[in-house]
């Protein structure tokens, strides 16, 4: 039997059902980066995410049985992390030639004009 993300998520945080010991075959489907992605997207779960992470090298059991028995009882929901996508950052790296963190104390600076001329700089023509 294959289990989905949201089982794990679910024995982890609500019903607390070692889903390893009743099917001792579906240890390699364990996810443990994912796993860790979602519960550091709770405050009362990111120091134990933290200890996972630095401590990845582990069996995926022990990773497993480490946060069913740690963490207590109780429904969370995060929002997925995602990158944030900001609008003209890529004008303004390939004008100036920054990097990403460059770029965007440089977005603080420039003015609209400014940023404006940046992109009508940077037109190739063709087709949009």
């Amino acid at each position: 039997m294959k289990f989905e993300l949201t089982d794990w998520l679910n024995s982890i945080n609500q019903s607390k059902v070692n889903l390893m010991d009743e099917n001792p075959d579906c240890k390699k489907d364990y996810p443990p980066y994912i796993i860790n992605r979602c519960l550091s997207g709770t405050i009362d779960t990111l120091m134990y995410s933290n200890e996972m992470n630095l401590n990845h090298f582990l069996d995926k059991k022990l990773q497993y049985d480490f946060f069913i028995n740690s963490l207590r009882t109780k429904k969370r929901y995060s929002a997925w992390l995602r990158k944030e996508n900001i609008k003209d950052l890529d004008a303004v790296k390939s004008y100036y030639g920054y990097s990403n963190e460059k770029a965007k104390q440089a977005l603080n600076i420039l003015t609209q004009e400014q940023l404006n001329f940046i992109k009508s700089k940077l037109e190739t023509g063709g087709k949009k």
